[in-house]
């Protein structure tokens, strides 16, 4: 048993340099950042960029007007509840009762 016991100790001690990290030449061991940055898109003030799920509010588009799907390349007839509308160069699909937008089309108006 004190053997047994012996060797546990003596392979512990010999164990601990080799997973221990010693710092070289006194210098604390070198830690990695990582910077994480965000696109930010600049805007004219009271304008805004849409995004699906979000809730369309006129005051906030340019150029806001209801626009024909068949004079713009690109757009499909909207289901039933559902109309375009222009905000800057987007065509935006919103739900007529609800205002939450379906679908942005960047750039379809030029």
């Amino acid at each position: 048993m004190k053997k047994f016991i012996l060797a546990a100790v003596a392979a512990s001690l010999v164990a601990t340099p080799v997973l221990a990290a010693a710092p070289q030449h006194g210098r604390p061991p070198v830690q990695q950042q990582v910077v994480v940055k965000k696109k930010v898109v600049v805007t004219k003030p009271g304008y805004r960029n849409w995004r699906k799920g979000e809730r369309f509010d006129s005051r906030y588009a340019r150029n806001y007007r209801q626009i024909d799907y068949r004079h713009y390349r690109g757009l499909k007839a909207p289901p039933r509840g559902y109309r375009y509308v222009q905000s800057g160069n987007d065509a935006v699909l919103v739900g007529i009762t609800s205002g939450i937008i379906a679908a942005v089309f960047a750039g379809a108006i030029r």
